[in-house]
């Protein structure tokens, strides 16, 4: 059985880019997108094919695309790979990266067919452990390198969307970390849990239960066998759940700190649901949101009850704290 890969030199934000935006397009079963610093060929894993001096030549060639030079430095390019569970129209693939970042990255663009036995293992062998705050997100081959006295939390390859190494994921994260230094939360759950990297967070740091739910039950199961392999799963059990639609998550409980690290659509939507559920003086940690996306957001939040606390930035995504009261709501809750 094959899978299609499709790579691309270039640099770092043209990389991270088209990663980014092609993760919202396509669904998790669909697509694994990753984009990393170019390892040097030892490091790359064997069930990698390994880009040709010909393909780099050419590709440094096209240098001109809408974000920039695709190769500014030809000592340190980045690699982009995108893991198809189908196989994709790829007329269709390269128009969308002409969208994001030029006609030459699309022209530059490679496909080939791999086996498809570890392909997500595979874009995840070249990554290095991530730092948040006082959080590590890694793989198993980083497990030698950890430093001690931090909460490691070790991500298996799989289709559910989270190692860590996403600008979403890692801004949730150095929330969380900041939300510790002030309190010890009590109640805590996780909207759009994926693998469960701030569930795990969360119960690793409060030594407690935490809840979370994912509307994909593919990234339940992967949740799930994750929080095993990092001992919480005495203290994270994923549901199936749209939202808090599920019996274990509403329970007619509230939560002094909810995670929602989806998109600004679905947050929208959910707005009147996450503010039944917060409690009074509660904080929301909210993700998934690109920089224009942010003033929509807050102010559907802000009509509920919630202000701005804290944002952070990362690699074109923003994430957020808003707390629950200090200012009179536009709607009742």
């Amino acid at each position: 059985m094959t899978t299609t890969l499709a790579r691309l030199v270039t640099d770092e934000a043209t990389a991270k880019a088209i990663a980014d935006h092609l993760s919202e397009l396509f669904e998790p079963d669909e697509l694994a997108a990753s984009a990393f610093e170019f390892p040097e060929d030892d490091a790359l894993p064997t069930s990698v094919p390994r880009p040709q001096k010909k393909d780099i030549e050419r590709q440094d060639s096209l240098r001109h695309g809408a974000m920039g030079t695709l190769l500014p430095d030809v000592e340190a390019p980045w690699l982009c790979e995108l893991y198809f569970g189908e196989a994709p129209d790829e007329a269709a693939i390269r128009a969308i990266i002409a969208d994001v970042a030029g006609d030459a990255a699309a022209a530059a663009l490679s496909f080939d067919e791999v086996e498809a036995r570890d392909w997500i293992a595979a874009s995840l062998e070249g990554l290095n452990p991530v730092d948040a705050g006082r959080f590590t997100v890694h793989g198993a081959h980083s497990r030698d390198s950890l430093k001690p006295n931090r909460f490691n939390i070790e991500i298996e390859a799989a289709l559910a969307f989270g190692t860590g190494h996403h600008g979403t994921t890692r801004g949730c994260l150095l929330h969380l970390d900041a939300v510790l230094k002030r309190r010890r939360p009590r109640d805590v759950v996780d909207i759009g849990s994926g693998t469960g990297v701030l569930a795990f967070g969360a119960a690793k740091a409060l030594k407690q239960f935490v809840y979370a739910g994912e509307l994909d039950p593919d990234s339940v199961r992967i949740a799930r066998g994750n929080a095993a392999l990092n001992g919480v799963a005495p203290f994270v059990r994923p549901v199936v759940a749209a939202g808090l639609q599920h019996p274990e998550l509403r329970a007619s409980r509230t939560y002094d700190l909810v995670f929602a690290n989806i998109l600004a659509r679905p947050l929208k939507g959910l707005a009147p649901e996450i503010a039944r559920a917060t409690a009074p003086g509660g904080e929301l940690i909210l993700s998934g949101l690109l920089r224009h996306d942010v003033p929509g957001v807050l102010a559907k939040y802000r009509a509920f009850g919630f202000h701005l606390v804290s944002r952070q930035d990362l690699e074109g995504w923003a994430s957020l704290i808003l707390k629950r009261g200090g200012g009179k709501p536009r709607h009742s809750v």
